[in-house]
């Protein structure tokens, strides 16, 4: 196995990209603050800070001073150096979300999609429609934003689970393959990439990956998932495919999966496998017949809300059994120090399994591999699919301007 050698030039970009991630935690700062949250020198801040500012990545905010001493200026992000857009692409919709280029939202726009359709023209206009739309919405000084203002789009595709003749269970697979029918059809810079690698980047950023350097984010929605970070990296795999738990095996010979395969972590975790724990244990209930996902999870949390019905009850301990076994595989594997839950399904669900689901977790990990884990719910809220993949946009322009070395995996 070759090792991959680190160079002046890598490490520089490490302490640039150190230097980003507190300023984006602090909102603003002084070099001395910066070089204290971040452990680098003095010298070696006011360098990076020389290097971000040239660039316009950084600008001056505002001079502080004392009595005595020369006055300090603090830092801020440029959220006026341009735009990034990260686009997620799901099983029922495109949404696109415009962010300044200090990460903070600004506008988003959603086109509904039906998963049955996944042919690249049909993905391709929804994913352009949706990125148009949300720049109309973007207003810069008064003014609609344009492409023209764009630094770079981040596009997440999931896929390669379904099998053949299974409706796909992650839309759509085609993109990836025709990266020349998107490049023609948005005209930017773009990075495409996975959603459990953008959800495991916007945790990184914004979330605990701040303080954790081990750490998986569980994504519970209509589909489900797992973005893995060890020692401070994402885990990636052979293929990009690293983190599809989802389809990992919970029980033998169980629920059919949308994937094809019977008993997969999602056929019992995902929205629509939570449906059908309650319809299951009480047919009869009217939320067991709600045909829309969102809805029935948001009105299961509603419902949950004491005095609850017994059913509903029964439903979420089931589901914190279910997902808590799950998480015990993977605390066997990875080892993580933390576990935050993500999602529209984690957000309205989460106070409620995230008790029982730690419970089971230390009762099923083996050995001491969940003894000191902590679980939560991930405070990075919003698209975090759409942040994290912009995100990685983002990483990608610092990278074309020279200021950084990540790899982005799939930049067109």
């Amino acid at each position: 196995m070759a090792v991959t050698r680190r160079t002046s030039r890598d490490i520089r970009s490490e302490s640039r990209l150190d230097v980003l991630h507190a300023l984006l935690a602090a909102g603003e700062a002084s070099r001395g603050d910066l070089a204290a949250v971040t452990g680098l020198s003095n010298a070696t801040v006011a360098t990076v800070v020389s290097d971000l500012l040239e660039g316009g990545i950084v600008t001056e905010a505002r001079r502080t001073g004392g009595r005595i001493g020369r006055p300090t200026t603090t830092l801020r992000l440029n959220g006026n150096r341009g735009r990034i857009v990260g686009v997620d692409v799901a099983e029922t919709y495109v949404r696109a979300t415009v962010f300044d280029s200090a990460l903070d939202e600004l506008a988003s726009a959603e086109i509904a999609t039906d998963e049955h359709h996944d042919e690249h023209d049909y993905v391709a206009d929804a994913i352009a429609r949706a990125l148009d739309d949300a720049l109309e919405q973007s207003a810069v000084e008064g003014a609609p934003a344009t492409r023209d203002d764009v630094l770079g789009v981040g596009i997440s595709l999931p896929g390669g689970m379904q099998r053949r003749s299974e409706v796909a269970v992650v839309v759509p697979n085609a993109p990836w393959l025709h990266v020349d029918l998107l490049r023609e059809r948005i005209g930017l810079p773009m990075v495409v990439d996975n959603p459990l690698k953008a959800i495991a980047t916007a945790e990184l950023w914004f979330g605990a990956g701040r303080r954790h350097k081990s750490m998986i984010t569980v994504n519970l929605g209509t589909g489900v998932g797992a973005g893995i970070v060890l020692e401070g990296t994402i885990l990636r795999g052979a293929q990009n495919g690293a983190g599809e738990w989802g389809h990992s095996l919970l029980a033998l010979d169980g629920r059919k999966c949308r994937c094809g395969r019977l008993g997969c972590v999602e056929a019992y975790v995902g929205a629509a496998g939570i449906q059908q724990t309650l319809a299951a244990i009480a047919p009869e209930h009217p939320l067991a017949a709600v045909p829309m996902q969102r809805e029935f999870i948001g009105a299961l949390a509603a419902a949950l809300e004491p005095p609850a019905h017994p059913a509903l009850t029964e439903t979420l301990e089931l589901t914190a059994r279910y997902l808590g076994s799950a998480i015990a595989d993977l605390c066997a594997i990875v080892n993580p120090e933390m576990i935050t839950l993500t999602g529209w399904t984690a957000w309205a669900l989460g106070d409620h399994l995230v008790p029982a689901v730690r419970r089971r977790v230390l009762e099923e990990a083996p050995g001491h591999s969940a003894s000191d884990l902590a679980i939560e719910v991930s405070t990075v809220r919003g698209n975090s699919v759409a942040t994290g993949i912009a995100t990685i946009a983002l990483e990608r322009f610092l990278g074309d301007v020279g200021l950084v070395t990540t790899r982005v995996p799939t930049a067109i």
